[in-house]
């Protein structure tokens, strides 16, 4: 079998919260046989605890430093991942540099409509309060120049089911899906 480098390549999820990261790499890795892993889960296990207690106990920074770690021992994994990632993954620069690694699809999604998926959970430490659409509106511009700089395709998810934008994914990578 003649394998395509790009087939090779992790692919990695990026975008707010609520975007759809987590559910979108799930579908993925089935549609190419693939590994999904969801780096916050990752960082959770490797930490014994919940993302909302890292935060808690040991701050975003360390949260930051784990989730690096995370990123690069999934880059040297075999066969290549495809990796949700969290919001924030693109706030380091060494982050962006190791995405370099990685078919990069940021999955767009309005505040509003990542406030209302994410209503109800209590693991998302940096949207919980009275305004989470404002949270979220806030992080999206913060870190907005940050995703497209390292974005090969954007891909808006409001209004559409998982299997379209893991359809979409497959059809802008240009990548063969086994089903």
């Amino acid at each position: 079998m003649i394998v395509d480098a790009a087939e090779e390549q992790p692919i990695a999820l990026i975008g707010l919260m609520g975007a759809g990261k987590t559910v979108v790499a799930a579908r993925l890795a089935a549609r190419l046989s693939r590994r999904a892993v969801d780096l916050d889960a990752v960082v959770a296990a490797e930490a014994g605890g919940s993302i909302a207690t890292l935060f808690a106990t040991e701050g975003e920074a360390a949260f930051r430093e784990r989730e690096t770690r995370a990123l690069e021992a999934e880059l040297r994994a075999r066969p290549a991942p495809i990796l949700a990632t969290g919001g924030g993954i693109v706030l380091r620069p060494r982050n962006r540099r190791l995405l370099g690694a990685c078919r990069v699809v940021w999955l767009l999604v309005s505040p509003a409509e990542a406030a209302r998926r994410i209503a109800g959970t209590d693991h998302r430490p940096l949207a919980r309060g009275e305004d989470p659409e404002g949270v979220l509106a806030g992080l999206l511009e913060a870190r907005e120049a940050l995703y497209a700089a390292v974005a090969e395709v954007r891909l808006r998810t409001d209004g559409r089911s998982v299997d379209a934008v893991a359809a979409a994914v497959v059809q802008a990578l240009q990548l063969h899906a086994d089903h």
